[in-house]
C-alpha cells in the first residue's frame, strides 16, 4: 500500500483500527526481546556432544607441550588448520585465542594503538586517528573503537557493500584514516555479502597511511540459511596479488556455531602481522584454553564437520526469519513506501527501515507492548542514524509463536508511527 497517496480521512480510519489493536495488545503483559543475535536453546542443545569429548581418562594430544599446560601462544595446530580452512589461509597466517572474536579485535586495536603497526608510529602519538564505518553496522564495532577515541566516520551502504567511490577518495587523500571495518558475509545487520568488486577494490586501492587495515570481522562466514551458498570471494588473497599481502585483519569464531560463552576465536592475517602480534601478546598471556579447543576439533573435527553442524543449525532458525519476511510480505507488499526490508540468505539479522523520522517513534512503541527491538541508532556510529529510520531485527533466540506476537506488534507500531507523520505532514 501506498500510504503518502492516501486522503486524510482513510489514514485517520486506518490510523483509528491500528491504535485499538495496539490497545489490546497493551494488555497482554507480553515480554519479547529480538534485540541482540544470541542463538537459541535449541541450536545450543547441538553442541552439548561437545563437553562428552573428553574426560579424565582420555589420552589428549601433545603439541609441543601437554596442552593441559603452559604454552602454545598461537593456539592449538589442528584448530590453526580448521580456522585456516574455514578462511581460506594458511595455518600460519592464524592465531586462535579464546572464545571471543571482539577481545580479539580490541587486542587488535589496542596494540596499535600502543605499538603501531610494523614499526609504524603507534596510534595513540598521532594527533588524531579515524575509521570508516559502513553502516547500518555492527554496534559493537562503532563503541569498541569510539572507547579509544577514534573519529567515526560513517559510510552508507549498497547491497554490494561499502560505498567503494567514497572509501577510496577518503583514504587516499586522508593520512589519518588507519582503518575501516567490514563484516563482508551476512553483514550485520543487512544481511548482504560484499560482492567480488567491493573485495577488489578494497584490496588493492591506494591508500596515503601506510599502516591502514581492513578489519574484515568474518563472523557469519558459514552461517548459511539455505543450501545454495552465497561465495565471498577471498580478501586475504586479492590483497597479496594487489601488493598489499599485510593489509587484512581477519576475524572469526565457533561463537555461533557451538558455545557463544565457550567457543573459540581466531585472528588470522599475513605472516609478518602474526609475528609482530605474537612480539606483545607474549606479555598478555602465556597461551590460551587448548582444552576447549581440543573439544572444539573433536566435536567438529573438520570444515565438513562443521558445514553438517551448521545445517542443523539452518534449520532451527531458518523458519523464524520466513516467519518474519512473511509477515512482513503480507502486511507491506513489494514497494510499501512505509517500510522495506532485507531478505538474507544468512547470517543473523534482518534489516527493517521504516519511514525517515519514524522508526525512534516505532521503537517506543514496540518497547510500551512488552518487545524488545535494537535501541534505535546502535547500527549507526555514535548511536545516531540521521534518517532516523534503522530498525535491526534478531529473530534467532525466540520462539516462533513469540516471533508471531513480535511481528503484530511490530508491524502494529509501524502502522501507527508513519500514519502519524504522513498526517502531520499534510
Amino acid at each position: 500500500m501506498f500510504y503518502r497517496d492516501k486522503s486524510k480521512d482513510f489514514l485517520k480510519k486506518e490510523l483509528e483500527k491500528e491504535q485499538s489493536v495496539y490497545n489490546d495488545i497493551l494488555g497482554q503483559n507480553i515480554n519479547i526481546d529480538i534485540s541482540r543475535g544470541k542463538p537459541c536453546k535449541e541450536q545450543l542443545d547441538l553442541s552439548m556432544e561437545m563437553l562428552n569429548t573428553i574426560n579424565s581418562v582420555s589420552d589428549l594430544p601433545e603439541s609441543g607441550a601437554d596442552i593441559r599446560n603452559y604454552g602454545g601462544l598461537e593456539g592449538l595446530p589442528a584448530m590453526r588448520e580448521l580456522f585456516a580452512e574455514m578462511l581460506e589461509v594458511k595455518a600460519s597466517n592464524v592465531i586462535v585465542g579464546g572464545n571471543s572474536s571482539l577481545n580479539m579485535m580490541y587486542d587488535t586495536i589496542q596494540r596499535c594503538m600502543q605499538f603501531g603497526v610494523l614499526g609504524s608510529t603507534p596510534w595513540n602519538k598521532l594527533e588524531k586517528v579515524k575509521f570508516l564505518c559502513p553502516a547500518p553496522g555492527y554496534d559493537r564495532h562503532f563503541s569498541l573503537t569510539a572507547c579509544f577515541g577514534i573519529e567515526l566516520i560513517t559510510i552508507p551502504m549498497d547491497n554490494n557493500g561499502p560505498i567503494m567511490d567514497l572509501v577510496e577518495r577518503l583514504v587516499a587523500e586522508d593520512e589519518s584514516i588507519k582503518g575501516i571495518w567490514c563484516v563482508p558475509k551476512y553483514s550485520n545487520p543487512t544481511g548482504i555479502v560484499f560482492s567480488d568488486e567491493v573485495v577488489e577494490r578494497l584490496a588493492k586501492m591506494t591508500t596515503k597511511a601506510q599502516d591502514f587495515r581492513i578489519f574484515w570481522d568474518n563472523a557469519y562466514v558459514v552461517h548459511d540459511l539455505y543450501d545454495n551458498t552465497v561465495p565471498l570471494k577471498n580478501i586475504y588473497a586479492e590483497c597479496v596479488a594487489n601488493g598489499h599481502p599485510n593489509r587484512v585483519f581477519i576475524f572469526a569464531s565457533t561463537s555461533k556455531i557451538t558455545f557463544p560463552g565457550a567457543g573459540v576465536a581466531c585472528f588470522a592475517t599475513s605472516e609478518d602481522n602474526v609475528k609482530d602480534a605474537l612480539k606483545t601478546m607474549k606479555f598478555q598471556t602465556i597461551g590460551p584454553d587448548k582444552l576447549n579447543q581440543y573439544m572444539h576439533i573433536k566435536f567438529l573435527k573438520n570444515m565438513e564437520g562443521v558445514r553438517e553442524h551448521m545445517k542443523k543449525q539452518a534449520t532451527i532458525i531458518r523458519p523464524k526469519f520466513d516467519t518474519i519476511l512473511n509477515v512482513l510480505e503480507d502486511e507491506f507488499g513489494v514497494g510499501c513506501d512505509i517500510a522495506n526490508w532485507s531478505h538474507p540468505r544468512g547470517g543473523y539479522f534482518i534489516s527493517y527501515n521504516v519511514l525517515n523520522g519514524c522508526a525512534k517513534r516505532v521503537y517506543e512503541l514496540c518497547k510500551q507492548a512488552g518487545l524488545v527491538i535494537t535501541t534505535v541508532g546502535d547500527t549507526y556510529p555514535y548511536g545516531k542514524d540521521d534518517n532516523d529510520s534503522n530498525i535491526r531485527i534478531a529473530p534467532t533466540f525466540t520462539n516462533t509463536n513469540q516471533l508471531d506476537v513480535a511481528c503484530k506488534i511490530l508491524v502494529c507500531s509501524t502502522k501507527i508511527a508513519c500514519i502519524e507523520k504522513i498526517l502531520s505532514e499534510k
